[in-house]
């Protein structure tokens, strides 16, 4: 479908879902990559008029400008012809993903979404709207508190407010897999690599207080230092069925079975001793957030890939997406319904992306790796570890 003819189906979608029911429309690919990385629009009320904001990210900034509806169908229409490849709609009414092709082919996909709106349901379209998080705003949480995230009023710290941020969208990659979990007895959750364990804290916090599962839950590093401080801390909050211990994920052998394993930021191949931990328990779900990538960047060697990998931080970011994505085919071989997912936004680390694998059962043989790591000359640690 050519960009005339079809821009008028564009056109006639924007007519019929850029209103008060939209929740989110976003621009993204963008053809020149040194500007504008993406928009997002949603639509807001000020004085009682309907308008749309426009959050327009360059670089780490934000840049918000509002339009009336005519003016913003008008300036997306103009984006897409111009500035942008990908458009994702999303409303109570509609999902719609519309794509350009190099050729400028534009493709148009959407579908009905089933969603009863009785005559007493509203939205807040208020300029300043709060996001509804799962660790809400105003409920003091003890260890937010010791994070300095939040005051002991409940009031979330200004400048800790990406992480707060991050831990809520951790905990909404958890609620989505507690379906997985046992529900008849108590889980066993396993966290390698655990830090100062704020992530911890809260997965602990979020399935015991919130969710009301019965768990155990251990968390492993090798900071003697870091691991004292979290048990003291784990003490002062009652939180019973936590603990934390000193040692190496390569070493641990206490565990016969455990539903759950997270790695969050292990480095380098320790991310692997995790994974393959926890495959060779049959953990029901993986988290895995990988860290410090090394090992493929000095391993790889590709004659027809070397006048890009000639270039230090495009070879160091290669090896990195390269690792993550042979980990994700090498669960699935291992029997996981794999997703690679945006942890946070990227404006905000750049260990942005999360591995989530929950077990179904049947193995499927990852043949079409052995080619691929080949030619590359690459010999990943986890494919030795199972």
């Amino acid at each position: 479908m050519q960009m005339g003819e079809s821009m008028e189906k564009v056109r006639k979608l924007l007519t019929e879902q850029v209103d008060e029911m939209l929740i989110q429309l976003i621009l993204s690919n963008p053809r020149v990559k040194d500007q504008v990385s993406k928009i997002k629009i949603r639509p807001i009320k000020n004085k009682d008029e309907l308008f749309f904001q426009e959050s327009s990210f360059v670089g780490t900034k934000v840049i918000h400008k509002n339009y009336q509806k005519d003016e913003m169908i008008e300036k997306i229409i103009s984006d897409l012809e111009s500035e942008f490849k990908q458009l994702e709609l999303e409303s109570f009414t509609k999902q719609a993903t519309v794509l350009v092709s190099k050729k400028g082919t534009l493709t148009v996909k959407q579908k009905d979404k089933q969603v009863e709106l009785s005559e007493n349901d509203s939205r807040d379209l208020s300029h300043n709207r709060n996001k509804r998080y799962l660790l809400e705003e105003g409920v003091v949480v003890p260890f937010l508190v010791d994070l300095g995230v939040q005051t002991k009023e409940g009031k979330i710290v200004q400048s800790k407010y990406d992480k707060f941020r991050q831990i809520n969208r951790f905990l909404e990659l958890i609620r989505d897999i507690v379906p997985k979990l046992p529900q008849d007895r108590k889980v066993s959750i396993i966290d390698f690599g655990c830090g100062k364990s704020y992530l911890t804290f809260a997965l602990y916090y979020y399935l015991t207080v919130l969710q009301n599962l019965d768990i155990d839950v251990v968390g492993l590093d090798l900071k003697e230092d870091v691991i004292k401080k979290c048990n003291e801390l784990k003490d002062s909050y009652g939180y019973k069925n936590l603990q934390f211990l000193q040692g190496d994920i390569r070493e641990y052998n206490e565990k016969e079975e455990v539903d759950m394993v997270v790695t969050l930021h292990a480095c380098d191949t320790a991310t692997d001793y995790a994974l393959a931990k926890a495959v060779s328990w049959n953990a029901k779900v993986i988290l895995s957030v990988p860290c410090c990538q090394h090992e493929l960047n000095a391993q790889i060697s590709c004659e027809m890939l070397q006048p890009i990998l000639k270039y230090g931080l495009l070879k160091e970011r290669m090896s990195a997406l390269l690792t993550d994505g042979i980990r994700a085919n090498f669960l699935e071989a291992a029997g996981y319904e794999t997703q690679v997912l945006e942890f946070i936004d990227m404006e905000h680390t750049p260990k942005n992306i999360l591995i989530r694998g929950v077990k179904k059962g049947f193995v499927k043989k990852a043949s079409d790796m052995d080619a691929m790591l080949d030619f590359l000359n690459a010999k990943p640690k986890l494919k030795e570890l199972l």
